[in-house]
């Protein structure tokens, strides 16, 4: 047992430290962070056990439960909205190009995808895996969501021809007066930003959508599929840890070079105990950590129980609300959004 109660011990401690190890350097490293919540709930139960048993190795999984305690906010918030008076609404949404690419016939699910994406009030909307088609009215993603010039936009397309294309977008109420790109990998994935004037401030938004896994979703979820594909899975697992860890890497240079506060919203492709994660958190502040209630997960598919879809901020705003849309399921991401203020406006 002690041998046992040891080992979970010096394990616990490895896996805490593993998010802080770049999958640059050491890239298996990056999918130890994925064992973090089966080993907190191993030392939770040992802890309950020798505390009835009256056991004195229960000091183990104490020192490894306050020691991991840094992981509990970002996996459960139990906060209450509040308001302030010049709230921002952010709205952030893989919209899985409307399903166009997945079920181009069904006419309705596309229609209430854009549709949904227009009525929503938020001042600013960032979407990936937007897909704009210039040939048809009814999919004309930009000209519905903008509201024919209302809303003003960025759109960074990856590929496609002139009438049809996929990629990044941000939509805004306030004028935008400056945009950008941060990486592009030709793809589906990159990061671009805007500069908006809100009043008398400006303020940066960055739209990310860092590497896919590229891994169906439904293999990972029967037994026979693990078993087949597992090499191929972990090594797409690892793939796309260590490119995200590039990426965000870029993207943190980028930020900290930002002359004007940052809001930081997109597809992450990562769940909150991972290197990528603690990188921007070192940083910003994670929106549902400072405002959320429950669980906050945003995958749409078997995996539900993922947060891969984050909004940050950085110390010049509060936070007063954060909502994960699950009653929203026209994609396999469900939308976010946050209400924020700037703590000192001018």
């Amino acid at each position: 047992m002690r041998l046992l109660v040891v080992f979970f011990f010096m394990t616990s401690l490895i896996l805490f430290s593993s998010v802080y190890v770049s999958p640059e350097f050491f890239p298996y490293t990056g999918l130890l962070p994925l064992l973090i919540p089966v080993f907190i709930a191993l030392n939770l139960f040992l802890a309950i056990l020798f505390l009835f048993g009256r056991i004195r190795l229960i000091i183990y999984p104490i020192v490894v439960l306050l020691v991991g305690w840094k992981f509990f906010p970002i996996t459960f918030q139990w906060n209450q909205p509040s308001s302030a008076e010049n709230d921002l609404v952010i709205l952030s949404f893989n919209a899985m190009y409307f399903n166009q690419a997945w079920s181009p016939k069904s006419k309705e699910s596309i229609a209430n995808s854009i549709e949904w994406a227009r009525k929503f009030p938020a001042d600013v909307k960032c979407f990936q895996e937007f897909q704009q088609d210039y040939s048809t009215p009814s999919r004309n993603a930009i000209k519905l969501i903008s509201e024919e010039g209302h809303f003003q936009h960025m759109y960074h397309p990856f590929g496609g021809s002139k009438k049809k294309s996929q990629g990044l977008a941000i939509f805004s109420k306030y004028p935008i007066v400056n945009e950008g790109t941060v990486f592009d990998n030709k793809q589906n994935n990159g990061s671009i930003f805007v500069d908006i004037k809100v009043n008398k401030d400006t303020i940066r938004i960055y739209n990310t959508h860092l590497e896919s896994m590229n891994i169906p979703a439904e293999q990972l979820g029967e037994l026979d599929g693990i078993k087949k594909h597992y090499r191929e899975t972990i090594r797409k697992l690892k793939n796309g840890i260590v490119m995200r860890a590039t990426q965000v890497k870029l993207l943190m240079e980028h930020i900290s070079n930002s002359p004007y506060p940052v809001i930081l919203a997109g597809d992450f492709n990562d769940v909150p105990y991972s290197y990528t994660y603690f990188t921007v958190r070192s940083v910003l502040r994670n929106a549902f950590e400072s405002a959320g209630k429950g669980f906050g997960f945003t995958y749409n598919r078997v995996l539900f129980f993922l947060r891969i879809d984050h909004i940050f901020t950085d110390e010049a705003f509060e936070v007063h609300q954060f909502r994960t849309h699950r009653e929203v399921d026209y994609s396999d991401h469900y939308p976010i959004s946050a209400k924020v203020s700037l703590r000192n406006q001018r």
